[in-house]
């Protein structure tokens, strides 16, 4: 008979090479679950990234005492952009990761152990019937779309296009990225296929925001412009494969 065994605590040096960057706008209701969450894993490299926010998720993060940076310029990719920059030297890894509550970030014991042998680890949400069930129908969309144009034009099949991400910064550094927006996410990974990077995608139960309202998901708006983004973003990265 087999037991399952919880996974080993992290090593502090593994834990102090690691940078979390969690973008937010307007995330007071959950921005202190998730710090709680990270700090009580043993993280103290947290940067909280305020991207315009008219709350007091600014506040909040300065209480909980990470490090805050201010990015008022709109834009997902530009937030974390900004959270990338003046990394300390001992930095090795990004930790990438919402303020809503939404990622088990109680579930980051089982990225650790991967590391030494991955470039890019990824969480991914539709590997889980909890992950499923988070997801809206636009969201499950967006992802077979951008998840099948990627397969199509790079040869590489991923399943999800999630924020739970961790990051070698050599890697980061050699991506070169571009965008600012909510093509991020999508340019990381197509840009992993292009440097050759050791992917992992790694099952998590997601879950929906814990409160608060989303930006995009939920709103057909935001969605139909996300959808033209993922088309605009792969289109913009191929043609750069032939200039």
């Amino acid at each position: 008979m087999t037991m399952d065994h919880p996974p080993r605590a992290a090593a502090p040096a593994l834990l102090d090479s690691i940078q979390v960057v969690i973008p937010v706008r307007d995330e007071q209701a959950t921005l202190a679950h998730v710090i709680g969450q990270l700090q009580g894993q043993g993280l103290r490299r947290i940067r909280v990234v305020d991207n315009g926010s008219r709350d007091r998720s600014a506040a909040i993060a300065r209480e909980l005492g990470v490090e805050l940076l201010s990015e008022p310029r709109p834009g997902y990719g530009r937030a974390c952009w900004w959270g990338c920059q003046a990394l300390d030297p001992a930095v090795r890894w990004l930790l990438f990761c919402d303020g809503d509550g939404g990622d088990p970030l109680e579930e980051l014991p089982r990225f650790l152990p991967l590391l030494p042998d991955h470039d890019l680890v990824l969480g991914d949400r539709t590997a889980t019937a909890a992950g499923r069930a988070a997801l809206t129908p636009l969201q499950h969309w967006g992802n077979r779309l951008a998840t099948a144009l990627i397969a199509l034009g790079w040869g590489f099949r991923y399943r999800d296009l999630g924020p739970l991400r961790l990051l070698r910064r050599s890697a980061f550094e050699a991506m070169g990225m571009r965008d600012r927006g909510y093509g991020w996410t999508l340019e990381m990974q197509v840009r992993a296929i292009e440097l050759g990077l050791r992917v992992r995608e790694v099952p998590v139960r997601h879950r929906p925001r814990l409160a608060g309202r989303s930006k995009i998901s939920g709103r057909w708006g935001a969605s139909l412009r996300a959808g033209w983004v993922i088309l605009t973003t792969l289109g913009r990265l191929w043609l750069q494969r032939w200039i």
